[in-house]
């Protein structure tokens, strides 16, 4: 295959997904713009348990992302095999789901040691068992979209997340405002719509790819299990480090006030919608990787990882470009104080600067997977976020005093390091990997 080839392949596998990813972020987008017309305290409230649900939502996804590279690197004619991995990968996610719900409600009634104020940490704690409750529906809907998107149909869960998150914007205009004859459920009522369209999405996606589910069988197998959970939970590792060390940030600025809370979360949320298109990326160039892997091809597996970097490279940067000219005219859509808008703008500015490293990073991690190279990047992530990017947070901070921009640049700091060691990785690997 020839560059041209490549790109084209990794754009038609991706673009369903970045949009599907896209729609994820855009309902947490609307959920904090309409939140925010509530003031202050209310979308703190959100950021703040949108933080510890991120953690165990990316974890739970991460784990569930083991399903794709099997599932690629597999004939299509061997049935039997696909749909073990679909049986396997359905008990995995349905237990995960379970349990991060469970750790969510514990969590929720500890939410006043994190150092917030009051007033943030007691609307946040019913939000945050609402929205982990929505957990359970999204990890089944995983199951079957990752092995979807194993067999190279994006399109499919594209659709699905779609009209999904569509109805999800149209439940938050209901229950937070109280219209349509709904009750007026504030911050809850976004929880609660979220719930329900992922109910909705789940039964959607079961219905739509039934035809390729034909031979499904109630079996627990714990040996199948075991398998995908062996690349799962480093993947969700992850995630977690990541994610956790940006939850860990929100913390630390919630320490300093909630107007600072509040415009890291807008900021936050628009660096996120960039980062979600791309794992879009991420997803396909795991997909295109274990395919190249099931052939048995080097050359084309190598061209595939590194035009999976170039346009990621090529977006972000066009990420980055936006973030500077309306850097003062995104964080009006939030909010109305203008020291929260200041603040936000100034933050997107920094966003910016690591746009082409948060890119790097993830796709740098799909490629991987697609190798199913899972435990060295874990290390990767856990030492750039977690030994870097944290600890320098907390010195640029509060020692330096650079308040919630000083958070912001160790992150930058962080994100770096892990795009330029995961490519390094991927280009080593892809060199000396025996079939």
């Amino acid at each position: 295959m020839t560059l041209k080839e490549h790109l084209r392949k990794n754009i038609v596998l991706s673009l369903p997904v970045i949009i599907g990813q896209l729609g994820h972020i855009m309902v947490g987008v609307a959920d904090s713009i309409m939140v925010g017309r509530l003031g202050v305290i209310p979308l703190a409230a959100a950021t703040f348990a949108g933080t510890i649900y991120h953690v165990l939502m990316l974890f739970g996804i991460g784990v569930s992302y083991a399903i794709t590279p099997k599932v690629a690197a597999t004939d299509a004619k061997n049935s039997s095999k696909l749909l073990r991995y679909l049986q396997d990968g359905f008990f995995m996610n349905l237990g995960l789901g379970l349990i991060l719900f469970a750790l969510g409600y514990f969590a929720s009634h500890f939410l006043h040691f994190f150092g917030q104020e009051v007033p943030v940490a007691q609307a946040a704690g019913p939000y945050l068992v609402i929205m982990c409750g929505s957990l359970i529906p999204l990890m089944i809907f995983q199951t079957f979209r990752q092995y979807t998107e194993g067999l190279s149909d994006t399109f499919s869960p594209m659709v699905v997340s779609v009209f999904a998150n569509l109805l999800n914007v149209f439940f938050n205009y209901m229950l937070i405002y109280g219209k349509l004859g709904a009750p007026a459920l504030g911050l809850n009522g976004a929880g609660i719509a979220t719930l329900m369209a992922r109910v909705i999405m789940f039964a959607l996606m079961i219905w739509w790819i039934r035809k390729k589910c034909t031979g499904f069988e109630w079996k627990f197998r714990w040996d199948g299990i075991k398998e995908l959970l062996r690349i799962g939970v480093p993947s969700g590792m992850q995630y977690v480090f990541e994610v956790g060390a940006f939850a860990t940030a929100a913390i630390m600025v919630g320490w300093i006030s909630a107007e600072a809370l509040a415009a890291h979360n807008i900021a936050l949320n628009l660096a996120a919608i960039s980062y979600m298109a791309a794992t879009g990326l991420a997803a396909a160039s795991t997909i295109r990787i274990g395919n190249q892997m099931g052939l048995k091809d080097r050359p084309n597996l190598r061209m595939a990882g590194f035009s999976s970097f170039g346009l990621v490279t090529i977006f972000m940067g066009s990420c980055a470009l936006i973030f500077i000219v309306f850097r003062n005219h995104l964080p009006a859509l939030y909010i109305e104080d203008q020291s929260v808008q200041q603040m936000a703008s100034v933050l997107l500015i920094i966003a910016a600067a690591f746009q082409i490293s948060d890119g790097v990073q993830a796709v740098g991690l799909g490629v991987l997977r697609g190798l199913q190279d899972v435990k060295i990047p874990t290390i990767i992530t856990f030492v750039s976020y977690w030994l870097i990017a944290i600890p320098l947070g907390y010195v640029f901070a509060f020692v330096l005093e650079w308040g919630v921009n000083g958070v912001w640049y160790a992150l930058s700091m962080g994100l770096t390091i892990a795009g330029v060691f995961n490519m390094w990785r991927f280009n080593r690997l892809s060199k000396k990997i025996a079939f």
